[in-house]
């Protein structure tokens, strides 16, 4: 006999598989639902609303006003001032002649600012990625014994990291972007801050031999191999130009109004650094200068893209992981700052942009570019107001092209180097490792394989190391999902885990268990074990004789997905139960996994009436089939 106020559940006949898979997509692809607002309005509206969507450039420009240009235009000559000597620095860091890092920061800006979604990101070069090319074109081609075939490699893979962004955005596959968890993103920057500041030490002391290779090991090596090499001079123009821009950095720390002084710093050593290598005759001292740079605007590069067989997969390689890389580190910059200012950014139009910047950069001489933090927190705090300021930048670069690049002929490499090392200085977060210490053992670790992995073996190496690690870790809670026990809290209808809550109270009889993850095969076999060994912990005792448990409600309100496997597990569990005198009872289940056990016949072999909307409802009727069994039981 059924309890009369129980809520019956809702056995719908279950959707079509069209209209679920297309339910799934959505929810996948789509999941900020953007076309929702466009539903109800006129076709013209809609074709409107959809342009602004996918190109965000016609949102914002019809409202742009000469008093947000007032802002824009202050923060893109900043930016500017940034741009020129990191596009010179991290040229060099790619191994690639300088005046291609002042191309870098041309184009770019002005493609970002037509599909970007993010008003405060500032576009260009970064360190990473451009010593992560150089490292992995290198080992195909050396850009110092055939540099052009190099330099045509590196427009290649900026190509191929352009098709795979934009090809990721179209897909809308940003999912991709989450399994670089933030511990690996921490670890990985940590480690590549290390390798590239030793990298500098080149620069620092005015070596002219050096080793190719990126790891801690192999630069100290070479440092202290080539000791003869060792200038002075160079040593101590450095160490002044670091001095000076660490404590423009702790100036701008201590005082937040004063972030322009931190900004110009960079371009204030370059100049300075010029007159020095000018008026000193820094070469003859061993001060060695960047040379040459060709006035003019970029020279177009399609014709030079390499897709020879021979070295494809290198380029492809590179491409890929750089990609990858520099995709997750501009749209987690570009999210940062959106936060600070309760505004949102859209991961696949970010990826789209930045695909469309590579790809029409590798046309048109420049190699890959992203969002940098540097550059872009400059932005924010300059006061930018939306991506304008990155044309403004583009313009005032395009100026510094026609014009002024010849200039930066006698800027010293120590100057350059100094600039890197102080960018990177900032970028070892010691307290956040620190902190993923104190609140999780696994993150940490996850986090120290990127570091050291970058380290000491390679950039790539340790990429992968972290990522698989995470990944392990994903797998050991899927195929180890968390159950728990429920009781009763006092004096209301919740029903709370009991390791948790102490002060639940069992239901006399009944046993209730939370599954909360998806039900697959990979853990269905587990969770069958988990289930029996809850019962006997319950019991006490494995003897069947004395079981004192008659009912099992297993709540699925926190599993959202079934398989075959998940369903034959349940029957052959629930056969197992009828053998030792236990009834099978399933609370909630949602709409996927109450249609999977419907078409599986599920519902049928252990009958509707096991199935309750709530776990409240579920207990009252199975204390009314024991007060109905127990009252049989006397009459007999």
């Amino acid at each position: 006999m059924a309890n009369p106020s129980r809520q019956a559940v809702n056995f719908a006949a279950p959707r079509r598989f069209a209209t679920a898979f297309k339910a799934d997509c959505k929810e996948t692809f789509f999941p900020d639902d953007p076309f929702h607002e466009m539903k109800h309005e006129k076709p013209l509206n809609k074709l409107k609303k959809t342009i602004q969507y996918f190109i965000p450039l016609f949102e914002w420009l019809p409202n742009y006003n000469l008093r947000l240009f007032r802002y824009d235009l202050l923060a893109g000559i900043t930016i500017t001032s940034l741009a020129i000597p990191q596009g010179i620095s991290y040229a060099k860091l790619a191994s690639i002649p300088p005046i291609y890092g002042l191309y870098s920061s041309f184009i770019p800006p002005f493609v970002y600012s037509i599909f970007g979604s993010s008003k405060h990101l500032a576009v260009g070069t970064v360190a990473a990625c451009s010593l992560l090319l150089s490292e992995t074109v290198g080992a195909k081609a050396s850009p110092q014994d055939d540099p052009t075939l190099y330099l045509h490699l590196i427009f290649t893979a900026t190509f191929f990291t352009g098709i795979f962004q934009t090809a990721l955005g179209f897909l809308r596959l940003g999912i991709l972007v989450d399994f670089l968890s933030h511990s690996t993103i921490t670890g990985f920057m940590g480690g590549t801050a290390i390798i590239i500041c030793l990298q500098q030490l080149k620069g620092m002391f005015g070596l002219i031999h050096f080793t190719t290779h990126t790891d801690v090991v192999s630069v100290l090596g070479a440092v202290f191999r080539h000791r003869n090499e060792w200038r002075w001079e160079s040593a101590v123009v450095g160490i002044i130009f670091l001095a000076f821009l660490q404590f423009t950095r702790y100036l701008r720390q201590k005082r937040p109004k004063l972030f322009w002084v931190s900004a110009i710093a960079p371009m204030v050593v370059v100049v300075v650094g010029c007159f020095f290598a000018f008026f000193a005759h820094a070469e003859k001292h061993g001060i060695q200068i960047v040379g040459e740079l060709k006035k003019g605007l970029n020279p177009p590069s399609i014709q030079y893209l390499n897709f020879d067989p021979q070295y494809l997969p290198v380029t492809v390689r590179a491409g890929l992981i750089t990609g990858l890389i520099a995709m997750a580190e501009g749209i987690a910059i570009g999210r940062s700052f959106a936060i600070m200012k309760s505004e949102q950014t859209d991961g696949n139009k970010e990826m789209i942009a930045f695909g469309f910047m590579n790809i029409i950069g590798s046309f048109t001489s420049c190699y890959l570019t992203t969002g940098p933090f540097s550059k872009t927190a400059v932005n924010f705090n300059a006061g930018c107001r939306t991506a304008m300021s990155n044309v403004v930048m583009g313009f005032c670069m395009m100026l510094t092209l026609l014009f002024l690049a010849p200039l930066f002929r006698y800027t010293p490499l120590v100057a350059l180097s100094a600039i890197i090392m102080s960018a990177m200085l900032g970028l070892i977060n010691y307290d956040e490792m620190i902190h993923l210490f104190k609140v999780d053992k696994f993150d940490f670790v996850i986090c120290m394989a990127a570091f050291l992995g970058v380290s000491f073996i390679s950039m790539d190496v340790g990429l992968m190391l972290s990522v698989g690690l995470a990944l392990l870790r994903a797998l050991l809670y899927v195929a180890r999902p968390a159950a728990c026990k429920l009781g009763k809290i006092p004096n209301s209808s919740l029903y709370r885990d009991t390791e948790q809550y102490p002060g639940s109270t069992p239901i006399q009889g009944v046993l209730v268990l939370q599954l909360g993850s998806p039900i697959y095969f990979a853990n269905s076999t587990y969770i069958r074990e988990r289930v029996l060994r809850y019962i006997k912990e319950e019991q006490g005792v494995s003897d069947s004789k004395t079981d004192i448990i008659e009912h099992l409600l297993l709540d699925l309100s926190g599993v959202s997905s079934i398989d075959m496997t998940g369903i034959e597990t349940f029957l052959e569990l629930r056969r197992i139960l009828d053998s030792k005198g236990i009834k099978l009872s399933i609370v909630n289940p949602r709409i996927e996994v109450l249609e999977k056990m419907t078409l599986a016949k599920f519902t049928d072999a252990i009958g509707k009436e096991s199935f309750y909307l709530s776990i409240e409802d579920a207990v009252q009727n199975c204390r009314f089939s024991l007060h109905s069994s127990k009252t049989t039981m006397e009459e007999c």
